[in-house]
C-alpha cells in the first residue's frame, strides 16, 4: 500500500499582538478641506468594506469633530479609531507651546473621546514639502536638539495628565526626526515614560533605517506602527534630484505592498516578539490620486498583511 505523500505547507506566523488598521492618508487625504481629497463619508465607508477596523483621525477637521456624531459615523461602520494625529515645532523652543498645545488639545479630546490612547506627534518640515522652499536648516544645532526633547517630555507629561493619551514621536522625511542617527539620539534622549516612538516603515527606509533593527535595538520605545513601503528605485531618483517628499510621492516613491522595502513581513514578527499589543497601521501616501485608486490597493493590502499572520 503505498504511503500518502504530503507537502509542507508554509502557514504564517500568528501575529496576535498586532491589531492591523488604516488611515485617510491612504485614500489621499493629507488636509483637512482639499477638493481632490474624497469625500470623509466615502473614506469610512471603504475603509471598512475593505476589512480594516481600525482608522486614525486624518488632519483635524476631515472627519467630522463634533464627538458624539463621529462616534456614530465610526461606530455605524463597525470601525474604532486607534490615534490622532498633530504636527508641531517644539525645536524652535518655550515660545512654539502656547501654539502646540492649543492645536493638540483639540485633537487630543477629540482622540480621548473616540476611545483611543495614542496621541501621534510629527516633528515639522524643515523644507515645504510641495514646493521644496527651504522653511529652516536640516540640521538642529545643540540648542534646538535640546528644545525638542525637553519639549516632546513636557507634551508627553502634559498629554497624558491632561487627556489620558500616550505621545508616540513620528520620524518623517524632510523634518529633522528622519535618519537612524537622528532617530537614536532623539530616542536616547527621552524619557522612555514620557515620550515613545511611532515607527513609520516607509518613512525611516526612505531616510535609510531599518525597521527590524530598530525594533530589535529600541523595542521598549516602540510604541505604535505605521506599515508602507518604499520603492528603491524610485527613491534612487529622489534622491538624485533632491525632491522633497510632496513630489516624491506623487512619483511613487511609497508603493503598494509587498513591491518595495522594507518587507513587512519581518517588520511585522519582530513587532510581534515585543510581546506588548501594537496597533499596525497602514498609511499609503499616495497624494493625490484619482478617487476610485485607494479602495483597490486597500483591499489588496489587506489580505497580503493577513498572509504575513496579521
Amino acid at each position: 500500500m503505498d504511503r500518502l505523500s504530503h507537502t509542507p505547507v508554509d502557514t504564517p506566523p500568528v501575529l496576535d499582538r498586532i491589531r492591523v488598521g488604516s488611515a485617510p492618508d491612504s485614500w489621499g487625504v493629507w488636509f483637512p478641506d482639499d477638493p481632490r481629497q474624497v469625500p470623509w463619508e466615502r473614506f469610512l465607508d471603504e475603509v471598512a468594506g475593505a476589512g480594516y477596523s481600525w482608522i486614525e483621525l486624518g488632519p483635524y477637521g476631515y472627519l467630522p469633530t463634533d464627538p458624539a456624531r463621529l462616534a456614530d459615523e465610526v461606530g455605524g461602520r463597525g470601525l474604532k479609531v486607534s490615534a490622532g494625529t498633530v504636527f508641531c515645532g517644539l525645536h524652535r523652543g518655550p515660545g512654539e507651546w502656547d501654539a502646540t498645545w492649543e492645536q493638540v488639545g483639540r485633537v487630543a479630546a477629540l482622540t480621548q473621546a473616540m476611545g483611543a490612547a495614542h496621541l501621534v506627534v510629527i516633528p515639522s518640515f524643515w523644507r515645504d514639502d510641495r514646493t521644496a522652499e527651504i522653511l529652516e536648516p536640516p540640521e538642529l544645532d545643540r540648542e534646538q536638539w535640546a528644545h525638542l526633547t525637553r519639549g516632546m517630555e513636557r507634551l508627553g507629561r502634559r498629554v497624558r495628565e491632561t487627556y489620558g493619551l500616550d505621545i508616540v514621536v513620528h520620524p518623517h522625511a524632510d523634518t529633522h526626526l528622519d535618519t537612524e542617527e537622528h532617530v537614536t539620539r532623539f530616542l536616547d534622549s527621552t524619557d522612555p515614560g514620557l515620550v515613545g516612538l511611532c515607527l513609520d516603515t516607509g518613512h525611516y527606509a526612505y531616510c535609510g533605517g531599518d525597521s527590524v533593527e530598530l525594533i530589535e535595538s529600541y523595542g521598549e520605545r516602540v510604541g505604535y506602527l505605521h506599515l508602507k513601503q518604499v520603492d528603491p528605485g524610485v527613491l534612487a531618483a529622489v534622491r538624485a534630484e533632491g525632491l522633497p517628499f510632496g513630489p516624491a510621492v506623487q512619483r511613487g516613491v511609497m508603493c503598494e505592498p509587498p513591491n518595495g522595502v522594507p518587507e513587512l513581513g519581518p517588520v511585522l514578527t519582530a513587532a510581534q516578539r515585543l510581546g506588548v499589543d501594537l496597533f499596525a497601521i497602514v498609511e499609503q501616501d499616495m497624494y493625490p490620486c484619482e478617487p476610485d485608486r485607494p479602495l483597490p490597493v486597500a483591499e489588496r493590502t489587506r489580505r497580503f498583511l493577513r498572509s504575513c499572520g496579521a
